[in-house]
């Protein structure tokens, strides 16, 4: 059962399951939260919190975004890792929640980086599931204004028809014929969410020198199929000082939690009853 709260204005859609310790739950973009079910029906004894992002799933994109922070496109609106972050504390302080443990996979994660810049005692660990700390190279800034382009001379159906094909490692295609169609499914930006969504992806800042100010544990899973994020990427994540515990899921794409979310929740569960969250 989905519930609301406001952040800045904007209506914004959570779910809450279980109980125990309290883990929130980022999930990819385009997708919804619906991305973390299958994974958290494996988990006992975890409070789940998983929030559609803004301009995700049910929550709403709000009004006022800022414009020209994504300079290849300085029209766009941009929604910033910033703006993300100050909605998952306010989703905290709705909820009276004080610390927590945090997961992100790819956007999501960018997020729990912008967290730990402003909040870093209300993390008691973070999760990066095939996300990054570095800013987008050359090219990828490149794709983006391109993304942008073909957003807005033809919609998002043929972005997102690619990206429910390309993002998924070849394994899961081969094992689980259905599930591009699944992922396909919880791709309901708007045209606008989507020009926003990745010109914030574009103007994010370079995370490095924060994860060598991580003092929390951090568990990293990356996914050998994923075209999007590297294995020697996320292995930055072995620099935070508060220790990382480091997976490589040969058989993975860049959806690995939902890819495999049997074999993502057990490295989860295991790190998370670890009393100090490192192996």
């Amino acid at each position: 059962m989905n519930s609301w709260y406001l952040s800045d204005g904007a209506r914004l859609s959570y779910r809450e399951t279980g109980s125990g310790v309290p883990v929130i739950f980022l999930h990819p973009t385009p997708l919804d939260q619906d991305y973390w079910r299958p994974l958290i029906a494996e988990l006992v004894g975890v409070r789940a919190i998983v929030p559609d992002l803004r301009g995700h799933g049910r929550s709403e994109l709000g009004a006022g975004l800022p414009v020209g922070g994504f300079a290849r496109v300085p029209s766009a609106p941009v929604l910033t890792m910033a703006q993300l972050a100050s909605d998952v504390l306010a989703l905290l302080d709705h909820l009276g929640i004080d610390e927590a443990q945090f997961a992100g996979c790819s956007i999501g994660g960018y997020v729990l980086l912008e967290l730990w810049r402003r909040a870093p005692q209300r993390m008691q660990g973070l999760m990066f599931v095939c996300s990054k700390a570095q800013p987008d190279n050359e090219a990828g800034l490149a794709k983006r204004a391109a993304n942008i382009e073909r957003i807005q001379s033809e919609g998002t159906l043929g972005l997102f028809d690619g990206m429910a094909q390309s993002l998924i490692g070849d394994t899961a295609r081969e094992r689980r014929p259905g599930i591009a169609g699944e992922l396909r499914a919880r791709m309901t930006l708007t045209p606008e969410a989507a020009i926003a969504v990745q010109a914030g992806l574009a103007a994010r800042a370079d995370s490095i020198p924060t994860v060598a100010t991580i003092d929390a544990p951090v568990l990293a899973i990356a996914g050998g199929e994923d075209p999007a994020v590297t294995a020697e990427e996320m292995e930055a994540f072995n620099g935070a000082p508060g220790g990382c515990e480091f997976h490589l899921l040969h058989d993975a794409g860049h959806f690995a939690a939902y890819e495999q979310p049997g074999k993502v929740a057990a490295l989860v569960a295991e790190w998370l009853r670890q009393p100090d969250g490192v192996g």
